[in-house]
């Protein structure tokens, strides 16, 4: 299958988010931050941060909340500079009131990880993440987080999920859901270098929630966020990054071509080659 790189160079919308919501789902809290900063609900529509995003159990509101705002963080759902969901929209999605929701985002504003801004285009900004602490290629960054993580379980994981995922896309994608994946590759190859992880992470969301099980695409974002958490840590290859392209560019023409046999095979050869780039640094 042909595919496209973007004319103008220009990249893609930060975000697919969540539709408004009324200020009667927090509860009628008192104090509307919006008011107050300026701070605007963007027009998000569907998308993957609907996969990300669930309510969250009663008992741990804060805990669970604070996890699950990280976990967008780190899949970079939203990239640095840029504004997060209104709190409207995310303490909706979240089940949650807006004073759980703003103790969340204070925290994150204690660790340097946003900022909230006032005004008419106020709002809480996404912060630049700090460099690996060993100014080189990033690998004692890695085996530190390695340390944290049963690496072997993730990427088998991960491969299991993905397989599913694509071939249950190929087996019923509907006529919008072409259209999705079509533009969730195609911002993958018009990406510039320091967004190419964010476009690679919302084109595997986006095949994960295609499949049309909530319960595997919730799975998927928690593990990607994971393994995000490792690829950050590892120099972007060209060369990886040219072949990682060709392979996307197989497994959505599978899905496309609804041959679920070829989707599932592709995908698990382009899971296998970041199970190796990660074992290779991990050497």
């Amino acid at each position: 299958m042909a595919t496209r790189r973007r004319a103008d160079g220009t990249r893609p919308a930060a975000v697919e988010g969540v539709p408004a919501a009324d200020d009667e789902v927090t509860g009628g809290e008192a104090g509307d931050r919006e008011a107050a900063t300026g701070e605007e609900a963007a027009d998000t529509g569907p998308g993957p941060l609907v996969s990300v995003l669930r309510p969250v159990r009663a008992g741990n509101g804060f805990e669970e909340t604070l996890e699950q705002v990280l976990q967008l963080l780190r899949l970079g759902l939203v990239p640095p500079g840029d504004r997060l969901p209104a709190e409207r929209e995310l303490a909706q999605h979240l089940g949650v009131s807006r004073v759980t929701l703003r103790e969340v985002l204070k925290v994150l504003q204690d660790q340097g990880m946003v900022e909230s801004r006032r005004g008419r285009y106020g709002g809480t900004f996404v912060l630049p993440r700090a460099t690996a602490p060993d100014g080189g290629d990033g690998s004692d960054e890695l085996r530190r987080r390695v340390a944290a993580v049963d690496v072997e379980d993730t990427l088998r994981f991960r491969e299991v999920l993905e397989t599913g995922a694509a071939g249950l896309c190929a087996e019923g994608l509907a006529a919008d859901g072409a259209m999705r994946l079509r533009s969730a590759l195609e911002a993958t190859q018009g990406a510039r270098l320091e967004d190419y992880r964010r476009q690679d992470t919302l084109l595997h969301l986006t095949l994960a929630e295609l499949s049309g099980s909530p319960s595997l695409a919730a799975r998927y974002a928690s593990v990607r966020a994971a393994l995000n958490e490792l690829l950050d840590c590892i120099p972007l290859l060209v060369r990886n990054l040219e072949h990682s392209q060709q392979q996307h560019a197989a497994v959505v023409e599978a899905v496309l071509d609804r041959d679920a046999e070829a989707a599932r095979e592709m995908m698990r050869e382009h899971c296998g080659g970041t199970a190796a780039l990660l074992r290779g640094f991990l050497a």
